[in-house]
C-alpha cells in the first residue's frame, strides 16, 4: 500500500512538533490545545486526500429500501390493536431478510413482518405486525425496562442525520418491555441511554402486534423542511434464534448503521422545547456494629437532588445531575488483586453511562475516578505510630455533574463534561493523647472533558479530545489531550486509524512536572470473511492519563497482528464459525529491551442446535517483567506460560440454560501449573420468575510473584522479596428475579468471593531478574480475602420516567494473613464477621415542561 508509509510519517512528524511545542513551555495548556487545533486541521486535510485517493474504485452498493412516512392529523391510540383509520393509508415495509442463523433468507409465509410509519407535529408513530403460524411459539418473558430477556421483540433504529454513523434505537418485546439505546460508529450500543416514549403490544391467534409513539423530544434531528432519515427495523424470534431486518444487513460488511434503509417524505417537523426535571428524595440508613461509645452503630441520612435535561437547540442537549444519590447501584465484584496494577470496575451509575459515547473515545475517560474512592492522600506520611484511623471515607461526594453533547447537521459532534467532587477527610485518633484530627484524603476536585468529533465520508471520523483534572490548593493538576482518526475506503473494506495522546501533570511534590506521549496506528481489512489488522502502539515512560482515565503501564512499544476468519453460511452441523489468531511483540521503549510476546489462537462455533463452543489458547514466551518488582528499573524474568480454555453454552432460548468452562495453564518457572472450572445455570420457572447460579473454582500451584520490599533490621540490607506460592480462588453467585409486570420487579443477587495466597518459599530478586533462595524471611505475608455481598432491589416505574427504588445491601469483608483452607470455613467466618447493612429508599419523579405548559393552558 503506497499510502501507508506517508501517513505513518505524517503522524510522527505532527506528534513530534506538538511535543516540542508543548514541552517548550511547560504547563501552557493554551499552547497545548492550540497546537492540537492546528494538528486537527492538518489531519483533516490529509484525510480528505486519502478519501479522494481511496474513492477511485466503484462501489457495488446493495439495494437500499425506502419507506415513505405519512403525515397524519388524526389521533393515534397507542393500544397495540393497529385499527386506527390513519394506518390504512400508510405505506408498508415488508420482506424482512434474515441475518441469523441463515443470512439473506427472506421471511416465509405465515411468519412475515409488516411495518409502517406515521408522524405529526409531536411524534413519530410505529406500526408493526409480526405473524406467527403458532402463537405459542412467541417467547414473552416479562423483564424490567431496558432488558430483553427471553422474549420476541421488534425494534426500529433511526439515523436522523443520515450520516450512517449515529443512530437511536427503540425496541419492544412481546411482553411489553421497553428497551432503548444509542448507536455510534460501526454499531456500538449504548444501552444505558433512556428516553420517555409510549408503547403497547397485543397477542392474538395469528401472532402479535406493536405500536410505538416516539415524541420528538426523544430524538435529535436537523431543521430542514424536507428530511430523509436512515431507518431499519429488526425482528427477533427468540425460540428459533432468528433475527431479521427490513433492510438487509450483510454480515461480511463492517458496520450496522451504515446498512440502513431510508425513511423519506418527512416534512415541516420542528424540535419541541426539550426540558425535563427529575427531582428525587431519598433516605439511606446504615448499620455497622462499631460498638464504640462515641460512634453510632446506626446512621441515617436524608438526601435530595435533581436531574435536568434541556435541549439547547434541535441538536444539543444539556444533562445535569445536582447532588446525586447512587446508593441503589449494584455492588462491585471485589477481588484479591496480586498484580501491580489497578483493578478496573464496571461503571453502573446511570449518569456516567448514559449518552457518553463521545467522551469514551480514546479510552481517556474512566468515570469511576469521579466520586468513588479518594485517590489523593497524605495519610501514609502523616500518620504517627500511635495514631489509628477511626473513619476513612470510601467515596468522594459528588456535588454535581454536567454534560452537553450533540451533533450539527454537518456532522460535527461537540461534547462538554464537567463534574465537581467535594473535599474528603479521614479521622485520625491519637491513642496516647486521646485527641482526634482530620486529614484530607481528597481536595475539592474539578473534572473536565471537551470533545470535537467530525464525521467524514465513508463512515470515517476525526476527533479531538481534552481531559483535565484540577485540584484545589497545592495538589497537582493533570491534563491529557488526544487526536484520533478513523478512515475507511469507499467500499468500507479497508481502514486506517490512529491516536496521538499527550499527558501533562503539574508539580506534585514527588515527581515534579511530567509531560508524556502515547501513539497508536492501526491498518487493516474489516469487511469480508477474512479480516486482519496490523498495529503499533508506543508510550513513553512519563505518559500518565490515570487522573481521569484508566491506564496500567507505560514505557513500551507494542507491535501486533490480528487475523480473523468467519463462516456465516450454515453448514450441515453448524450455523456459524469464527476463528482468529492474535500475535503481539512488546519492547521497553527507554532502553529498547525485549519485554514480552504472545501467540493466541481461538475458535468459536455455533452448532445447529444453537449450542456454542469457544476454544481459546495462548503461549506467552519468556519475557522481562518491569512492573512485578514494584521497583523502577528492576526486572523479573517472567516465565513462559501456556494456557487453554474451553467454554460451552447450551441453547440460551430454553427455559433451562447451562454453561461451563474448563481451563489449564502451566508456567516454566518452578513447574507452576493451575486449572479452573466454572458452571452457570439459568432456570426460567415461568415468564415472571427466574433463578441463576454461577460457581467458579480456580486453584494454582507453584506460581511466582512479588511479596515485599524488605529491609533487614540487622544488616540494613534491602531486598525485593518474591515467593513461590499456591493460590485458591472460589466465587459463587446466586441471583433471582421476579417481574410483576414490565414496570415493576424485584431482583436479588448474592455473591461470595474467596481467594487465598499461601507462600511456600521465599526468594530474593537478583539484579539480572532471576530469583535466589531467601531462607529466613520473618514476616507472614500470606493473604486470605473474603467478601460477601447481598444486593436486593425493588423497582416500580409508577409513571413514564418516574421510579420508586428500595434497595437493601449487605457487605461483609475480611482481609488477613490467617488461612482457613476450606471454602466452608471461609464462608462461615465471613458471614459471622461484622456486617455493614444499608437500606435506601429513593423516589424520582419525571416532569416534562410541555406537560406543565399543556396543563396550565387547560387550567386557564
Amino acid at each position: 500500500m503506497r499510502f501507508k508509509q506517508p501517513v505513518n510519517l505524517t503522524i510522527f512528524n505532527l506528534t513530534a512538533n506538538l511535543f516540542v511545542a508543548y514541552c517548550g513551555k511547560s504547563g501552557n495548556v493554551f499552547l497545548f490545545q492550540t497546537s492540537f487545533s492546528i494538528m486537527l486541521l492538518n489531519l483533516k486535510s490529509a484525510c480528505s486526500v486519502l478519501l479522494l485517493f481511496w474513492g477511485g474504485s466503484s462501489f457495488a452498493q446493495t439495494s437500499i429500501k425506502q419507506l415513505r412516512a405519512q403525515r397524519t392529523t388524526q389521533t393515534i391510540k397507542i393500544d397495540g390493536l393497529l385499527n386506527d383509520e390513519a394506518w390504512k393509508h400508510a405505506e408498508s415495509g415488508k420482506d424482512f431478510i434474515e441475518l441469523r442463523p441463515t443470512p439473506g433468507t427472506i421471511e416465509k409465509e405465515g411468519k412475515t413482518t409488516e411495518v409502517k410509519i406515521l408522524y405529526d407535529d409531536a411524534a413519530i408513530y410505529v406500526y408493526a405486525r409480526m405473524n406467527e403460524i403458532n402463537p405459542d411459539s412467541i417467547a414473552r418473558q416479562i423483564v424490567p425496562r431496558d432488558q430483553i430477556g427471553n422474549a420476541d421483540f421488534i425494534g426500529v433504529v433511526f439515523d436522523t442525520y443520515h450520516d450512517k454513523i449515529n443512530g437511536t434505537g427503540f425496541y419492544l418485546t412481546a411482553a411489553g418491555s421497553q428497551f432503548d439505546a444509542k448507536y455510534s460508529q460501526t454499531g456500538n450500543e449504548d444501552e444505558n441511554w433512556n428516553a420517555v416514549w409510549f408503547s403497547a403490544v397485543k397477542i392474538d391467534d395469528k401472532g402479535w402486534s406493536a405500536e410505538m409513539k416516539i415524541p420528538y423530544s426523544a430524538l435529535r434531528f436537523s431543521s430542514k423542511e424536507v428530511q430523509t432519515w436512515g431507518i431499519n427495523f429488526m425482528r427477533r424470534r427468540q425460540k428459533f434464534n432468528q433475527q431479521a431486518f427490513w433492510n438487509n444487513i450483510n454480515p461480511k460488511e463492517s458496520g450496522f448503521i451504515n446498512q440502513e434503509g431510508e425513511l423519506t417524505n418527512i416534512e415541516n417537523i420542528k424540535a419541541p422545547v426539550r426540558l425535563s426535571f427529575s427531582p428525587y428524595i431519598s433516605n439511606n440508613t446504615t448499620h455497622y456494629p462499631y460498638n464504640v461509645s462515641d460512634i453510632n452503630n446506626v446512621n441515617s441520612k436524608f438526601n435530595g437532588g435533581m436531574d435536568v435535561k434541556y435541549g439547547l437547540n434541535n441538536a444539543f442537549t444539556l444533562d445535569m445531575t445536582l447532588v446525586p444519590d447512587f446508593g441503589q447501584v449494584q455492588s462491585d465484584n471485589r477481588v484479591l488483586n496480586l498484580t501491580p496494577f489497578d483493578i478496573k470496575f464496571d461503571e453502573r451509575r446511570q449518569f456516567f453511562t448514559e449518552g457518553t459515547e463521545m467522551f469514551n473515545k480514546g479510552n481517556l475517560f474512566y468515570s469511576r475516578r469521579i466520586g468513588i474512592e479518594p485517590n489523593y492522600s497524605y495519610l501514609a506520611g502523616d500518620k504517627n505510630a500511635n495514631e489509628i484511623i477511626t473513619r476513612n471515607p470510601t467515596g468522594s461526594k459528588l456535588i454535581n455533574a454536567t454534560k452537553i453533547s450533540g451533533r450539527t447537521s454537518k456532522g460535527l459532534g461537540i461534547g462538554v463534561f464537567n463534574a465537581v467532587t467535594n473535599r474528603m477527610f479521614s479521622s485520625i485518633k491519637d491513642t496516647l493523647a486521646n485527641t482526634e484530627r482530620l486529614a484530607e484524603t481528597q481536595p475539592l476536585t474539578n473534572y473536565n472533558i471537551f470533545v470535537l468529533d467530525q464525521t467524514l465520508k465513508n463512515n470515517s471520523s476525526v476527533t479531538f479530545l481534552n481531559a483535565n483534572t484540577l485540584r484545589q490548593g497545592s495538589s497537582y493538576d493533570a491534563n491529557v489531550a488526544a487526536l484520533l482518526f478513523n478512515i475507511n475506503d469507499k467500499k468500507n473494506k479497508y481502514f486506517i486509524s490512529g491516536e496521538t495522546k499527550m499527558s501533562h501533570q503539574s508539580q506534585n511534590g514527588t515527581t515534579g512536572i511530567q509531560n508524556g506521549i502515547n501513539y497508536e496506528l492501526v491498518f487493516g481489512k474489516q469487511s469480508g470473511s477474512f479480516n486482519w489488522n496490523l498495529s503499533q502502539e508506543l508510550s513513553d515512560k512519563k505518559f500518565n492519563p490515570s487522573d481521569l482515565g484508566f491506564f496500567t503501564n507505560n514505557n513500551y512499544v507494542e507491535n501486533a497482528l490480528g487475523m480473523r476468519y468467519n463462516v456465516y453460511t450454515p453448514g450441515k452441523w453448524y450455523n456459524q464459525i469464527e476463528g482468529w489468531m492474535e500475535i503481539f511483540y512488546t519492547e521497553r521503549l527507554s532502553k529498547r529491551e525485549y519485554q514480552s510476546s504472545q501467540v493466541a489462537p481461538g475458535i468459536w462455533i455455533q452448532f445447529k442446535n444453537f449450542w456454542t463452543l469457544n476454544l481459546r489458547a495462548s503461549y506467552n514466551f519468556e519475557g522481562n517483567d518491569f512492573y512485578e518488582s514494584r521497583n523502577s528499573g528492576r526486572v523479573f524474568k517472567a516465565p513462559a506460560q501456556r494456557f487453554i480454555r474451553s467454554t460451552v453454552n447450551t441453547n440460551r432460548t430454553k427455559d433451562f440454560q447451562l454453561g461451563g468452562f474448563l481451563a489449564l495453564t502451566d508456567r516454566s518457572l518452578f513447574d507452576g501449573w493451575g486449572w479452573g472450572w466454572g458452571t452457570w445455570q439459568t432456570y426460567r420457572v415461568n415468564d415472571k420468575f427466574s433463578i441463576n447460579t454461577e460457581v467458579v473454582v480456580e486453584p494454582g500451584f507453584n506460581y511466582a510473584g512479588w511479596v515485599d520490599n524488605y529491609v533487614d533490621e540487622t544488616t540494613k540490607k534491602k531486598d525485593i522479596i518474591f515467593s513461590r506460592y499456591d493460590r485458591q480462588t472460589v466465587e459463587a453467585i446466586l441471583g433471582t428475579r421476579y417481574t410483576f409486570n414490565p414496570r415493576m420487579g424485584l431482583i436479588l443477587r448474592a455473591r461470595h468471593y474467596w481467594s487465598e495466597r499461601e507462600n511456600r518459599q521465599h526468594y530474593s530478586l537478583n539484579n539480572d531478574g532471576t530469583l535466589s533462595d531467601y531462607p529466613v524471611y520473618p514476616k507472614n505475608k500470606n493473604q486470605n480475602y473474603n467478601v460477601f455481598n447481598i444486593d436486593m432491589t425493588y423497582t416500580w416505574q409508577f409513571a413514564p420516567g418516574s421510579e420508586l427504588n428500595i434497595t437493601y445491601k449487605n457487605l461483609e469483608e475480611s482481609n488477613g494473613n490467617t488461612l482457613y483452607r476450606t471454602y466452608g470455613r471461609n464462608f462461615e467466618t465471613t458471614v459471622n464477621s461484622p456486617q455493614n447493612n444499608s437500606l435506601s429508599v429513593k423516589v424520582l419523579y419525571y416532569i416534562d415542561y410541555l406537560d406543565i405548559k399543556k396543563n396550565r393552558k387547560k387550567f386557564y
